[in-house]
């Protein structure tokens, strides 16, 4: 019977899928919403030597995830098997694969509904349209506009949406026209299994920049307390090194220990100082002779 077959052909598929789920180390669900069929391709070929990705039925998965009894965590990626996905397993690290996820995004023309994936401005120039309605257009959007050698010119630099601003559909037709492209489409990762633990979209997306500064302002915290405390690391060593030789030279100077590094400066220290007692006895010396002359007197 064809429903047999359907059925068995579904139990075969779970069965693979929880084969999958238990020979890689991570897996991440994806949105398929905007996501172009040449792009998803383009994702598989350039991935494929460290991905498998596949578009699987979310009750397929849930099936197959209630089934892999040695990984009880993975239940909790059903809370996110809702809408269209693909399923990506991998033994990458989490946080790489979302930023070539991220890396793999194309600007594409907005729809009414979608959402602005950065500030959109319209620069100031010529349109390329003759004057007609799209003066009207431009000026329900905000945009200021001249006439100027038979064609439609935006008068100034004008933001028209900021990032995560939902695009009208008059907005949308504008911006179509003027070939700005405001929407990302692309693979977002919502969600990642890895090894036990369950890393949602927020926790995936890395500020690299960001990143580094904090690393980099870490390690010269880090780099100073070593210092402050005289604990010797690789990175330390010659600073502490240069720290102690002047300190156990300043000491020794000043306890007069005579040493091969430090005999000169005693000597020119010393040769100072009798110059200096000399000078005093001079003085001392002029200011007693007038005194023994009066008492001969």
């Amino acid at each position: 019977m064809p429903s047999q077959q359907v059925l068995q052909e579904k139990i075969s598929e779970v069965e693979e899928l929880m084969q999958l789920l238990k020979q890689y180390k991570a897996v991440g669900i994806a949105g398929l919403q905007k996501v172009r069929a040449a792009q998803l391709q383009e994702f598989k070929r350039n991935l494929a030597d460290k991905v498998y990705m596949r578009v699987i039925k979310n009750t397929l998965m849930k099936l197959a995830i209630e089934n892999c009894k040695e990984r009880r965590e993975l239940k909790k990626l059903t809370d996110y098997l809702t809408g269209s996905n693909v399923f990506l397993f991998t033994d990458l690290n989490p946080f790489k694969l979302a930023l070539i996820l991220e890396k793999g995004k194309v600007k594409t023309t907005a729809k009414s509904g979608d959402i602005a994936a950065f500030d959109v401005v319209v620069p100031a120039g010529n349109t390329g349209q003759p004057p007609g309605p799209i003066i009207s257009q431009l000026n329900a959007v905000g945009l200021p506009t001249r006439i100027e050698a038979g064609s439609v010119w935006v008068s100034k630099d004008t933001l028209v949406a900021r990032k995560g601003d939902v695009i009208s559909e008059r907005l949308a037709s504008v911006l179509s026209k003027l070939g700005i492209k405001p929407v990302e489409a692309g693979l977002v990762m919502m969600v990642m299994y890895d090894d036990g633990l369950i890393i949602p979209q927020e926790q995936l997306r890395i500020d690299i920049e960001e990143t580094k500064q904090s690393i980099e302002r870490a390690r010269a915290d880090a780099f100073v307390l070593s210092l402050s405390i005289a604990y010797p690391v690789p990175e330390n060593i010659v600073v502490l090194l240069h720290r102690a030789h002047r300190e156990a030279y300043t000491l020794s100077v000043n306890a007069a220990i005579p040493t091969k590094e430090t005999i000169g400066e005693l000597i020119r220290r010393a040769h100072g100082e009798m110059l200096s007692l000399s000078g005093e006895l001079s003085s001392l010396g002029e200011k007693a002779l007038p005194v023994e002359k009066a008492e001969k007197s």
